[in-house]
């Protein structure tokens, strides 16, 4: 029998409620006990003297790169990743070689997943191949245990493909997933369209590329009463859409990275390839758009859009470096220096955007931090101050933006599936 005992923890769960330091009992993966000054017994002590616990943190959007790309990162090194940011689950999204567009592939992830902390739920292709031309086998892929459906990397243009795969994810209850960008207006661009792109001489990719295609996206959501997610949301006009849309009824979600609201296309005048991104950063008006959508709920969720890439592919001339940086060891410390301490969300609303929201959207489980229930925690330190230093890092690459940058909040640790895992 395995037993922990999480004394003196600060517990702030949204789902039920409670919002006070208590200790916590876990025998052998199930919380036994909630209490003030429990007998330790045979348990291991964690003593954390005030640190909050919280819901065990979900990112619904990943980059793990298995199968075909594990130079990058692959399910072991990602889920230690996530552990260290504070994440017992994620998402991982099917733009891999080969993509996750049948049952055996996804029957392969999840082997891959078997016994670590981290629960890893494969997202399903929309179409073969993420070619967008025809639609992938859903039903399979349902059946098989992806928990949405996307083309992430490349967006759904075909309209006829979009109409059915709304339709089909409707009927299968799970979302579509959208990356929103109008393919031709994206095309050889290699940052916003903006003053500091004209200064830099940078190829540019203007805002109606994301625009556009979310306005389109919902009118298909409404006619045939899809379940629509737009990922990596990142416009002021894209949040008015989406705002508007649920004002109207649609099922309509939306998640933010904390790249987008944490920077500008300002910093690209470093001509530093870990800046870019997709998609890309935009400007102030933007950045505070996106805080104002999760403030105000048009923003659902924050999740990092993890992607990995080796040093040798960043280390090349801006254009041709590849989009994408590692974002679930940053993600808290981020959420809580540009969101918690300029008071644009409470504690419990950065809980419902890291943890519950996500899992909702996805068709999981709550967590509740009650006795009886599964122990899935996070434990924090919302003072703690540090400095990125990207050579710690769990994952196998290096690609942030934010080495040596000082943030305040920091994940102490994780305990899922009957494991404590320490952050350090």
């Amino acid at each position: 029998m395995a037993a922990h005992l999480f004394t003196n923890g600060h517990i702030v769960d949204p789902v039920t409620g409670i919002d006070t330091q208590l200790d916590i009992l876990v025998v052998d993966g199930i919380i036994e006990r909630i209490g003030a000054g429990l007998p330790a017994g045979n348990a291991e002590v964690i003593a954390l003297d005030g640190k909050h616990v919280l819901p065990g943190f979900c990112d619904m959007h990943v980059h793990f790169r298995e199968p075909g790309f594990e130079y990058k990162e692959d399910t072991r090194s990602g889920a230690a990743s996530a552990a260290a940011g504070g994440f017992t689950a994620v998402a991982c999204m099917p733009n891999t070689d080969p993509p996750i567009d049948n049952a055996g592939t996804v029957a392969f992830l999840y082997k891959q997943a078997q016994g670590l902390a981290v629960d890893v739920y494969p997202i399903g292709c929309v179409t073969k191949g993420r070619k967008g031309e025809s639609i992938a086998p859903m039903l399979e892929l349902r059946d098989a245990g992806v928990v949405a459906f996307s083309d992430d990397g490349s967006p759904i243009s075909n309209t006829k493909v979009l109409r059915i795969a709304l339709e089909y994810a409707s009927m299968l209850n799970v979302p579509i997933i959208q990356h929103a960008e109008d393919p031709l207006l994206f095309k050889g661009g290699a940052m916003n369209e903006s003053i500091v792109s004209t200064q830099l001489g940078l190829p540019s990719i203007s805002r109606l590329s994301e625009d556009t295609v979310v306005m389109r996206d919902l009118e298909f959501t409404a006619y045939v009463n899809g379940r629509y997610h737009l990922a990596h949301m990142s416009t002021a006009g894209a949040a008015d859409a989406v705002r508007l849309a649920k004002t109207r009824g649609l099922r309509v979600t939306s998640e933010v990275a904390p790249h987008h609201f944490s920077l500008t296309d300002e910093a690209l005048r470093s001509y530093d390839s870990n800046y870019k991104m997709n998609p890309p950063l935009r400007t102030a008006e933007d950045v505070r758009a996106m805080k104002e959508a999760l403030r105000d709920g048009t923003a659902d969720a924050i999740a990092t859009d993890h992607a990995p890439h080796a040093i040798h592919e960043k280390e090349v001339e801006f254009v041709y470096a590849p989009f994408g940086i590692v974002g679930l060891e940053t993600a808290f410390g981020l959420s809580v220096t540009e969101l918690l301490l300029e008071q644009w969300l409470t504690l419990p609303q950065l809980v419902e955007k890291l943890s519950t929201n996500p899992r909702r959207i996805l068709g999981l489980d709550d967590i509740r931090i009650e006795a009886g229930s599964k122990a899935n925690l996070t434990f924090v330190d919302l003072a703690a101050q540090w400095t990125v230093d990207v050579e710690r890092f769990r994952s196998k690459s290096r690609n942030s933006p934010f080495h040596g940058r000082v943030l305040t909040g920091r994940t102490l640790g994780i305990y899922n599936n009957g494991q404590y895992v320490p952050s350090t």
